[in-house]
């Protein structure tokens, strides 16, 4: 809100230098804000009193702007990178899948491993939950499991994340 727009009857007032004004009725805050012929902001409303300042309002949007687009810059997404396995899968082939997993790991991405389950593989589910927690095992030095590994139709999954 500035200007006109606020209508609060008493307002803690901030000078463009950010020194005190104290706190004032919003018409008296809005005549010096014309005499310094700048705008009256309000920068905290949900204080008690709310919290108004004098300055230029294109200036302060600006800043706003800038430092929303600086943090934006500085954020980084996280992606989640799949690792299908097989029941039946070799001890190489196991070894091969996780070095892949610890390079998406590195690069500071989640890994979701997928051990999928087909035809008869479906009656020996318990046997295969091993490979999960051997997967696991092996990246325990960069990983730790966020998700434990559970059986969803016919597939059982598990997630891993960068140790901070």
């Amino acid at each position: 809100m500035i200007n006109e727009q606020i209508r609060d009857k008493e307002v803690r007032l901030i000078g463009g230098n950010g020194e005190q004004l104290g706190i004032m009725s919003a018409k008296e805050a809005m005549k010096l804000a014309r005499e310094a012929e700048v705008d009256l902001v309000k920068i905290a409303p949900s204080a008690v009193p709310p919290v108004c300042k004098l300055i230029d309002y294109g200036k302060y949007k600006y800043e706003l702007i800038r430092k929303e687009k600086e943090a934006k810059k500085k954020q980084r997404t996280i992606e989640t990178k799949e690792v299908r396995l097989s029941p039946n899968i070799d001890v190489n082939d196991l070894n091969t899948k996780c070095n892949a997993a610890r390079k998406f790991l590195e690069k500071g991405n989640k890994v979701k491993v997928t051990l999928k389950f087909r035809g008869r593989e479906m009656t020996h589910i318990e046997n295969s939950r091993h490979i999960l927690t051997d997967f696991a095992e092996k990246l325990s030095d960069i990983a730790v499991i966020e998700k434990a590994p559970k059986l969803e139709g016919r597939s059982m999954m598990m997630f891993l994340t960068e140790k901070r």
